[in-house]
């Protein structure tokens, strides 16, 4: 029998793509480190041209399919996983802005600043316009997922439904065979850039500061929740959180949320939490509830706003958490997660999404990726012992005396 090739998962890629960029900008002459940035740029643009129909794709699909549900039930636990990653990501924001500054010194800000005009640029661009702005991308799915949504409730528009299902296996199939693969050469050309100019030593050295925050603050975040649906639901919450670490375990290797369901089902199980609930809230919350990952994405995105010296205040960066919660239903959808849904709506705190600030975001969001999964699928459950409490004894018992 042949041995299966063992390959390399992207994490692993990532890490050797920024160790031997790093080794190529340092080393290499000038001319071989503006070929691979000259890949970086064509391959960015291409990103954006992506980028919206990855919002037409992914987040209409969401949008569409939330509409199906029980009524009050769907409500319910959609509302409270929303606050629930509004309140994980300006948590995120009090400790990043608390802590970071300890480590985000004057001298290292200044050289990273500094070392920006002495990049190296492409031999050439290819300029790629996408077909629809961003903005016009965000209104034209929301409007599409919401109409197509109440068109189903009155059993029509299925032909619409099944075109937009189709295209988001699309973009999903573009997303795994030429976005993600490539993504490590990208990272690659920009990490070599930043290494010739000066400024990678300095941007590295604050990398693992910052997985170190933010696993706590994932940790606390977790046990917060289940002390709360504990409390509430008259449940032990030490009993919930043991049984909830196979879940928790699950997701930090297969860094999927949606591939986690099924271990996540006997984790409820053993939190006493009825079928009924856990089938439907369970794979609902692996979609709309991303706590792990906009306290992820929060740390990075002031991290890099820090250090360049850009606006970073909380009004600024709640408005990209607000409207982050609602785009994140496409993030298990698309290969990379959470940071792909995220890329659109970087504009909102003035980086490009394509750009290298962009590229810093990814390279800091997916080193640590599974770990913002399993705090995402860990508060699920968590939901899921809230939503039982809530369902059983205000939304039954009310829809009985009617």
């Amino acid at each position: 029998m042949e041995k299966k090739k063992k390959k390399i998962g992207l994490i692993p890629r990532l890490i050797i793509a920024i160790f031997l960029g790093v080794l190529v900008g340092l080393y290499l002459p000038a001319w071989f480190i503006r070929i691979a940035v000259t890949f970086s740029k064509i391959f960015g643009a291409f990103l954006n041209f992506i980028i919206p129909l990855m919002i037409i794709g992914f987040v209409t699909k969401g949008i569409a399919d939330l509409g199906e549900g029980a009524g009050k039930l769907l409500g319910v636990t959609v509302l409270l996983a929303y606050i629930s990653t509004l309140i994980g990501g300006s948590l995120s924001y009090f400790m990043s802005k608390s802590i970071f500054p300890s480590f985000l010194t004057s001298d290292l800000v200044e050289n990273i600043q500094q070392s920006q005009g002495k990049e190296l640029l492409p031999y050439f661009e290819v300029p790629i316009a996408p077909f629809f702005e961003v903005t016009g991308a965000i209104v034209f799915a929301f409007m599409m997922g919401i109409m197509v949504s109440g068109l189903r409730s009155h059993g029509k528009g299925e032909y619409t439904y099944g075109i937009i299902n189709e295209f988001n296996e699309i973009i999903t199939k573009v997303l795994a065979v030429a976005i993600v693969p490539l993504l490590p050469f990208f990272i690659f050309g920009n990490f070599a850039n930043m290494a010739y100019s000066g400024s990678v030593f300095a941007v590295l050295s604050v990398f693992w500061r910052i997985f170190i925050c933010i696993i706590v603050l994932h940790l606390l975040y977790i046990t917060a929740l289940f002390l709360i649906g504990g409390s509430y639901s008259k449940k032990n919450p030490l009993t919930l959180i043991k049984n909830q670490v196979k879940g928790y375990m699950t997701a930090v290797g297969t860094q999927s949320s949606v591939a986690t369901i099924p271990v996540n089902l006997e984790c409820a199980d053993a939190n006493g939490v009825n079928r009924e609930i856990s089938e439907f809230v369970l794979p609902l919350g692996a979609t709309v509830h991303m706590p792990g990952s906009m306290i992820t994405i929060t740390a990075c995105t002031f991290t890099i706003l820090t250090m360049y010296d850009m606006p970073h205040s909380y009004g600024l960066l709640l408005k990209f958490i607000a409207i982050l919660g609602i785009a994140m239903v496409a993030a298990p959808g698309a290969p990379g997660g959470a940071v792909m849904s995220a890329l659109p709506f970087l504009p909102v705190v003035g980086i490009e999404s394509s750009g290298a600030l962009a590229t810093l975001l990814i390279s800091l969001y997916l080193t640590q990726d599974s770990f913002g999964t399993a705090a995402n699928i860990s508060g699920d459950n968590a939901l899921a012992v809230m939503v039982e409490k809530i369902y059983y004894t205000k939304i039954k018992k009310n829809s009985a005396k009617k």
